[in-house]
């Protein structure tokens, strides 16, 4: 006979193994209805998520260039910060998608 304590976690194991395939089946039945047009919409969700951060930036630095002559490139380093935020930026709205809220 298998002591209590023991029992109890292989209960406990079973039980998460079962909660967890539950939702994975759950999740997998919410996508099913995706088509090739939802992968189009979230391709160009990225898209715009990554471009518009990284051209405001761009357009910020070139602003603050003439604004502030020197060494320092507010451009370059504004738009290495846009394509940052925008990738940021992408990777939420992706997790967010992938965990269908």
């Amino acid at each position: 006979m298998t002591p209590p304590r023991r029992q109890e976690r292989a209960e406990d194991a079973a039980n998460t193994i079962r909660h967890k395939a539950g939702h994975k089946e759950e999740v997998a039945a919410r996508g099913k209805g995706r088509s090739v047009w939802f992968g189009l919409g979230m391709f160009g969700l990225v898209g715009w998520a990554i471009a518009v951060p990284t051209l405001a930036g761009v357009a910020l630095g070139l602003w603050l260039d003439r604004i502030l002559p020197g060494d320092f490139s507010w451009t370059l380093a504004l738009l290495l910060g846009g394509v940052a935020l925008g990738c940021l930026n992408a990777w939420w709205w992706v997790s967010k998608e992938s965990q269908g809220d």
